[in-house]
């Protein structure tokens, strides 16, 4: 059996999709519905099982599924960047976390992949490289990027980071990341604006090495992020902290250009005021460094930004999308 907390999310009900592509099933899902729409996310898949997080944990540690479990992706957290709750983030992302790990550590025959967050890296004064030596010089800037910080310290200091892998993702997009509120993509949220009235609104910038438009990221396709993701359910041998993103920095701008291209409207920018309370913990540059995903074998070349943003504009956010992959 094959577990994935946060499954019915956005990256995690993308791996259950990849998943029964390759014909896996048994599968037992486990999130937090609550009175959210992510449930919508499920429908189409195929799995094993439900149960949420809080029921799921204590199962766990019971042992109550045996030696069944072939491995877990914990994908499960919160992933508001925004969220002001220290102590909820704590509970929901880091401890919860070190709960699942400890008992990987003691299950040794199951594989046990984790999410981390590009948040982790702050403002990048420390660079972009995954390497567990200078975990200890980042310096995230809001209390999200801290929560998955402070557990990626705890897994390198009991050595977990030998036998299990965590992952940065960087700026994932694409299908299933409705529900998400204020965290979707712009691609996501823009989207309606642009087909209907050919208008996007960006944040202009407030520092005066970077023009209006010009913060840069590193965007991944949702489908690129999940293979790099099951290439280590394929290669147990590899493990530690991991960059998966696309390896290249691009603009707001050029974001809104493809989705300009992808909705065929020759589009209008607007540039508004960032929030008062972002712009101190807002990241202007963002790129993955995946030289050391590449030497582990990890051949996935990610699509384009402007393949990606085409292929989720007119196969995923037309009027007749289909509910889910």
């Amino acid at each position: 059996m094959i577990i994935v907390t946060g499954g019915a999310g956005f990256i995690g009900s993308a791996i259950v999709w990849r998943l029964n592509q390759r014909g896996v099933e048994d599968i037992l899902v486990v999130d937090h519905l609550g009175e959210s729409e992510k449930w919508k996310n499920l429908v189409p898949l195929r799995f094993t099982d439900y149960l949420d997080r809080s029921v799921f944990i204590d199962r766990l540690e019971a042992g109550d599924f045996g030696d069944t479990i072939e491995a877990v992706f914990h994908l499960g957290a919160c992933s508001s960047t925004t969220e002001r709750d220290a102590d909820y983030l704590m509970e929901n992302n880091y401890r919860y976390t070190a709960r699942l790990a400890a008992w990987a550590e003691a299950h040794p025959e199951c594989r046990f992949i984790y999410a981390s967050s590009a948040a982790t890296y702050g403002n990048g004064d420390q660079g972009y490289e995954d390497d567990e030596a200078r975990l200890h010089l980042l310096r995230p800037l809001n209390m999200y990027g801290y929560s998955k910080h402070l557990f990626d310290l705890l897994a390198r200091r009991k050595g977990w980071l030998s036998r299990m892998v965590g992952l940065k993702y960087f700026n994932v997009f694409g299908p299933n990341e409705d529900h998400k509120g204020d965290m979707r993509s712009l691609i996501n949220k823009a989207y309606p604006g642009v087909r209907d009235h050919g208008k996007i609104r960006l944040f202009q910038s407030h520092r005066v090495d970077y023009g209006h438009g010009e913060q840069r990221r590193d965007f991944i396709y949702v489908k690129d992020a999940v293979e790099m993701t099951l290439f280590f359910l394929d290669h147990s041998e590899v493990n530690g902290i991991f960059n998966i993103g696309a390896g290249e920095a691009r603009t707001w701008n050029e974001v809104a250009a493809a989705l300009f291209q992808a909705a065929g409207t020759p589009g209008n920018i607007e540039y508004i005021p960032m929030p008062e309370g972002l712009r101190a913990k807002y990241q202007y540059f963002t790129r993955a460094d995946m030289t050391k995903l590449r030497k582990a074998g990890c051949d996935r070349v990610p699509m384009s930004l402007e393949a990606a943003v085409g292929e989720y504009v007119t196969e995923y956010l037309g009027p007749d999308r289909p509910l889910g992959f």
